[in-house]
């Protein structure tokens, strides 16, 4: 009986978070800590499947506003996987996970080791990098396929820069985007 009246609370608690994050009201602090707690408990639940229960989880705001969870200890390389896709799948559980929980979206990404922000400076130098070649060679630049997460990193990575517009093409997963210069 107790623990229907504590997820009774719980779900009271999501309803009010909900409403208030939907009308965009800035969530408290407490809010946040509601959502994080919910959010390690599942990701530690996760990887226990994995035998990993030596893990230290350090969150913090990301630059959009979102949730981030950063993993370290243990061996977590093949929680990463080959180019991040292990680790893209492990995001899209937890994410399944969180909506199903909270009954709505709240952005929160699962880094491991650092791999995210590392690859996420990687796809802004390799942005920089194609707008530059393409206004140099007044054509344009395709970068190699990547999936939705690192497309839109390198589309917000070039919006500033006037001299270029980026675009998508291709179907998944040989989807990529392109980088084309303006003419002046």
């Amino acid at each position: 009986m107790e623990e229907e009246t504590t997820l009774a609370e719980a779900t009271d608690q999501f309803v009010e978070i909900r409403e208030r994050y939907e009308q965009g009201v800035e969530l408290t602090d407490a809010d946040i800590d509601t959502i994080a707690d919910i959010a390690v408990g599942h990701v530690r639940r996760l990887l226990s499947f994995f035998g990993e229960d030596n893990i230290t989880i350090d969150e913090y705001e990301g630059d959009d506003g979102e949730l981030i969870l950063d993993v370290t200890g243990g061996d977590l390389a093949v929680l990463i996987g080959r180019h991040g896709r292990t680790l893209d799948a492990l995001q899209m559980v937890v994410s399944s996970l969180m909506s199903s929980t909270l009954r709505f979206h709240y952005p929160v990404v699962v880094d491991v080791e650092g791999y995210k922000h590392r690859r996420k400076e990687k796809l802004r130098s390799l942005a920089r990098s194609a707008a530059s070649r393409a206004k140099r060679q007044h054509s344009k630049v395709s970068l190699p396929p990547m999936n939705a997460y690192e497309r839109r990193i390198v589309h917000i990575a070039l919006m500033g820069d006037d001299g270029v517009t980026t675009h998508s093409e291709g179907e998944d997963p040989t989807r990529h985007v392109v980088v084309t210069a303006l003419r002046a």
